[in-house]
């Protein structure tokens, strides 16, 4: 007795639930990456200005608070603490940069102050962070 002979089945290759996994991934590598981001600066109400830019290499934030506090990397510190600080950094670091973030509603003379230790200290490189017009 012959049994009829059937067709065999082609493999094939299911691609939604590989479209599903490599998804998953996507998302998950998406939000760890955004969990590593390091913020230096603390949360202030920056000045607008119509020619900013986020292209500062900020080695170093000082930022200053509306109740005149002073945070070096969101470490608060004061002022006769900043410029030995400066110094250890202008000799570990070979050129590094400084990004003062000043609340909008801090006095020009308490930042005109941080600069001039900044500049006393050897550091050449100093931006004041503001935000985009309109923002």
């Amino acid at each position: 007795m012959k049994l009829p002979a059937t067709a065999s089945k082609k493999a094939r290759i299911e691609i939604i639930p590989m479209i599903d996994t490599m998804f998953f991934l996507l998302v998950f590598f998406m939000i760890a990456t955004l969990s590593m981001t390091l913020e230096k600066g603390m949360p202030v109400d920056l000045p607008g200005s119509g020619t900013a830019t986020d292209d500062i290499p900020d080695h170093v934030s000082l930022t200053l608070t509306e109740n005149d506090e002073l945070f070096f990397n969101k470490e608060p510190i004061t002022v006769p603490e900043l410029a030995p600080r400066l110094q250890r950094l202008l000799n570990d670091q070979d050129h590094p940069a400084v990004v003062i973030n000043a609340d909008e509603a801090v006095s020009h003379g308490s930042v005109v102050e941080v600069m001039d230790i900044v500049r006393q200290s050897g550091i050449t490189t100093m931006a004041i962070a503001t935000d985009a017009a309109g923002q």
